[in-house]
């Protein structure tokens, strides 16, 4: 869900704390063209710095920094004001290098490139207002209004509950560059409940019966906002445009329903449309353990921010989250052993409603997605930890009454807002260059262009995708295209793929023990966004860590001997068969590396294009469930959503079948109880799984191959 706008760390420096210093130097020209020009970082090419001398002083700044004097403390070394932050430069001329330290973080070095580039920064003038909603209740706001871009300008709103008190000139610059450049009127939204604004807030709040003219709800709330800023901000041309990412991406789809009719272009990025079905909290009924405990625990014991801690371990390190929430059992148990001496709404609506009941449905936007009111450019990456289904649902939700053709769709192998960065890896998956960066200026920035200004240029006809494996980008008109093909591969008893369902009658079997659940990334686990957090990265980890375990089945398909591309949906249709009853079922596509790969750090590599989980009590309705009968071979088929990658001649296609995934996901007692929430701890039972194959239950991965 997003709590601040992930930017890796070297392009966030100025936001970091005061460090004591030497007293400052007085230098020369000469001594500060010394030392200037344009710095680049080899595993960061697309973010360089630049230094140079002006009044006296050595002004560094970068696409995203605006112009900043530095504070000398030699001829070779200064820091920045208001930051924890040095530069250290090493000789001159085309051989110039800077060494960059950031508090306690490991040093990074930046080799001279060229001469420093200046870059285009307007001047915002920053102001707050409460703005009162039909109900009475105020909602608190920060403007931004660029003083040298001539008027009237459009309105771009961010609607957040992490708070706009950093809202700034600087903030807009850091996270946004190609829409500060572009002169907009810039706002920063506390919603109801949070920070500075009034009222009281409610997780993912449902939609209202928009007839009741005293019904409040985040729509509401938003055309309330826009209607003041539209009569009250003089410089305004009489359009808005909404965007936000995870949270605010809801939002942003809320500003979209019913809008006012200022609402000329929406963005949700990475939006929650479903938390039960496949955001955040929920995954097709299996509850996602640690996120529920630590978003909850962050956003709802006050008004603002709260810290999440593990603790620690017998020997004082950071605890072990698999510990942590292994030894405890139970959701009710985390929520006794908190240490929290208040109710949270959503810890208790996780215990009182685990199925897909009306608490859960009157909060699933996708149920009110029936028209493209507004143009809308959906934004989403295929390896987001957070919120990948969102995108995908919103999109495919709104797609058949794209009447205007106006609903977009942009998908890349980013986590959760990664494409804010303009970096060109992910984790170990290099992409070749800075998709973000490509995205932002020839999408976002021109799409907010045409609508909002009557700009040319945006040109997306339907759907952008960056495929992986190719490394390219595609343009679709329409996703999944027209030249995917479902086609099944059979997973055989013998561990192997069968392409066209050639496989021999069998079985394969594992002991699957909630003692021993397999883990989901590399232990230690930490809080999701505790310091040192694998989190944002954890879904491109190489996974050998957990594929030579005996407690999951494994097939491969022989190494192939041509590229194998796969564009669209991917669906698990798995027959089982458990001693217990119920059962949880995790799939995972994985791509494998040759281990003569031309790049060191991917020999052998499994890479995760595609996962997913399915809690067996649901398999035929989310809203009842109901226990597996033991022993009888029963079928399971769910969606690993989607994919556009190409397995390159010379790689390995896998897939791993398993019944534990923790802690991500609670684990499943295996022995039928009415609410895993409360299940006590002699209802975790060992249980024997068997995969069958035969002409009967062909368990399978469907994939969309492309021909």
């Amino acid at each position: 869900m997003f709590r601040k706008l992930i930017l890796p760390a070297f392009l966030l420096i100025s936001a970091l704390p005061v460090l004591a210093q030497n007293s400052p130097l007085t230098l020369s020209q000469s001594q500060l063209d010394a030392v200037s020009g344009e710095y680049t970082q080899t595993v960061e090419p697309d973010t360089p710095f630049s230094f140079y001398g002006q009044d006296g002083k050595l002004i560094y700044e970068s696409e995203r920094q605006i112009p900043t004097p530095l504070t000398a403390l030699s001829a070779n070394e200064f820091s920045m004001p208001e930051a924890h932050v040095t530069f250290r430069f090493a000789n001159t001329g085309s051989g110039a290098s800077v060494t960059v330290v950031e508090g306690e973080q490991k040093p990074f070095d930046m080799a001279k490139t060229g001469p420093a580039a200046h870059h285009v920064f307007h001047h915002y003038e920053r102001r707050e207002e409460m703005i009162p909603a039909r109900d009475g209740v105020k909602l608190h706001v920060v403007i931004l209004t660029p003083t040298d871009v001539a008027g009237p300008l459009p309105i771009l709103i961010q609607r957040t509950p992490y708070g706009v008190d950093g809202t700034s000139e600087r903030s807009f610059f850091q996270q946004r560059p190609e829409l500060a450049r572009a002169g907009y009127i810039y706002v920063g939204a506390d919603i109801r409940g949070r920070f500075k604004s009034e009222g009281e807030f409610v997780m993912m709040r449902p939609l209202a019966d928009h007839s009741n003219p005293k019904a409040i709800d985040e729509t509401t709330d938003a055309y309330d906002t826009i209607a003041w800023l539209l009569k009250n901000l003089s410089n305004n041309n009489g359009r808005v445009g909404v965007i936000g990412t995870s949270y605010p991406g809801f939002l942003t789809i809320m500003a979209g329903i019913d809008p006012h009719p200022a609402v000329k272009a929406i963005s949700p990025q990475a939006p929650m449309i479903d938390t039960w079905m496949g955001d955040d909290f929920f995954h097709n009924g299996a509850f996602r353990q640690t996120y529920g405990y630590d978003y909850a625990l962050g956003l709802e014991v006050s008004k603002e921010m709260t810290e999440v801690d593990y603790g620690k371990d017998s020997a004082g390190k950071p605890r072990d989250g698999y510990d942590y929430f292994l030894e405890r059992g139970s959701f009710k148990e985390d929520v006794k052993r908190s240490g929290v001496d208040k109710e949270l709404p959503t810890w208790k609506a996780f215990i009182d409603h685990p199925a897909y009941d009306s608490f859960w449905r009157s909060r699933g936007v996708e149920h009110h997605l029936t028209a493209v009111t507004v143009p809308t450019l959906t934004v989403g990456g295929y390896y987001d930890q957070e919120d990948m289904w969102g995108p995908q649902e919103e999109y495919a939700s709104l797609e058949p009454h794209d009447v205007s053709h106006q609903n977009f769709l942009v998908l890349g192998p980013w986590r959760h807002g990664s494409w804010a960065s303009s970096s060109r890896h992910l984790g170990a998956l290099q992409y070749g260059e800075s998709i973000g960066k490509e995205y932002r200026s020839q999408i976002e920035a021109k799409f907010f262009a045409k609508y909002l200004k009557d700009e040319a240029g945006f040109d997306l006809e339907d759907t952008a995708s960056f495929q992986t494996g190719s490394n390219t980008w595609k343009r679709y008109v329409h996703f999944p295209p027209q030249a995917s093909k479902m086609t099944a591969y059979t997973l055989c008893p013998d561990g192997s793929i069968g392409a066209a369902k050639e496989c021999a009658k069998g079985k394969m079997t594992y002991v699957s023990d909630p003692a021993n659940p397999v883990p989901y990334r590399h232990r230690p686990i930490q809080p999701t966004y505790g310091e040192g957090s694998k989190w944002g990265t954890w879904m491109v980890e190489d996974q050998r860590f957990a594929t030579d375990r005996k407690d999951i089945a494994v097939y491969k398909l022989p190494v192939l001997d041509h590229d194998l591309t796969i564009t669209g949906e991917v669906i698990a249709d798995i027959f089982a068969s458990t001693t217990g009853s119920d059962g949880d079922f995790v799939a995972k596509l994985i791509d494998q590396y040759p281990d003569d790969d031309t790049d060191p750090t991917m020999r052998g590599y499994q890479l995760t294009t595609n996962m997913e989980i399915f809690r067996g009590r649901y398999r035929n309705g989310f809203s009842k469930p109901e226990a597996v009968k033991p022993g009888e071979v029963t079928e399971f088929k769910w969606s690993l959503h989607d994919i556009d990658h190409v397995f390159k001649k010379g790689h390995m296609l896998m897939v791993v079948i398993q019944s534990s995934w923790f802690p991500l996901y609670d684990r499943n007692p295996q022995t039928f109880v009415p609410n895993i929430m409360t299940a006590k701890p002699s209802d975790y039972k060992p249980a024997t799984v068997t995969i069958v194959s035969d002409s009967y239950h062909p368990s399978q991965l469907t994939l969309p191959v492309v021909k």
